[in-house]
């Protein structure tokens, strides 16, 4: 199955960007009557028939739409911080949209060796990932903010709050699927810091605002591996 993306969505009407017209025409050949499907980004995918066909435009009229198409039955944002290599950031946002997530924010620590997030490719890659993964809705990928900033914004919410950080014993911690398995609600939230992990005032911080210290097992993970883990940790709880 293919699935094309369009922000121009309008009267029963759906225009293609050029991008997206070239790949339709001139990669996967369609024509004029052919019927194809088509996301518009926020939940909605669209059984659509070509009127229209050029490698800079296509227009098509919409014969059928199924809302919530692709989604999943919980609201996951994973407050993440950029690692070094730009490349492994953007593996995690591929394989995390892939199970299914809502938001991801790049956080900016105290020990962050990335002080500075782009969001531009991250944002494609979601896009791309979305896609392939034939999910109707593509997730937020929010602006980078200080992890005190993010922590701060979440005190007092409904959602289950979880960090991943060590506390060299100095906390008592759970395991991600006990307490994913304790919760009975479907909003969570994940913290996951840098290589050299959350500040002890960072994580102070956090526990101060309800955020419950988890563990993702024995083995020591890099910053994009444990945030795939906590991904595949609440897609599987919901499956």
């Amino acid at each position: 199955m293919e699935l094309f993306h369009s922000k121009d969505i309008e009267g029963g009407r759906v225009v293609l960007s050029e991008e997206e017209a070239a790949h339709c025409v001139k990669v996967l050949r369609h024509r004029c009557g052919d019927v194809i499907c088509v996301m518009d980004g926020k939940s909605t995918m669209l059984r659509c028939r070509i009127d229209e066909a050029s490698p800079k435009a296509v227009a098509a009229t919409v014969l059928e739409s199924f809302e919530g198409w692709g989604g999943h039955p919980y609201r996951l944002t994973l407050g993440v911080c950029p690692t070094k290599n730009n490349d492994r950031f953007e593996w995690f946002v591929e394989k995390a949209v892939e199970m299914g997530v809502d938001r991801i924010v790049p956080l900016i620590g105290e020990r962050s060796e990335r002080k500075v997030y782009k969001t531009d490719r991250a944002v494609r890659v979601a896009l791309s990932a979305a896609k392939q993964s034939l999910k109707a809705a593509v997730p937020e990928i929010s602006e980078a903010v200080p992890v005190a900033e993010f922590i701060s914004k979440c005190t007092g919410s409904g959602a289950l709050k979880l960090i991943a950080y060590c506390f060299e014993g100095e906390v008592p911690r759970v395991s991600v699927k006990s307490a994913l398995d304790s919760f009975p609600g479907n909003e969570i939230v994940v913290l996951i810091g840098p290589e050299g992990d959350f500040s002890p005032a960072e994580a102070g911080a956090a526990v101060e605002a309800g955020f419950v210290p988890v563990h993702l097992g024995a083995s020591r993970l890099r910053t994009e591996t444990a945030a795939v883990v906590a991904a595949a940790a609440v897609y599987f709880k919901f499956m």
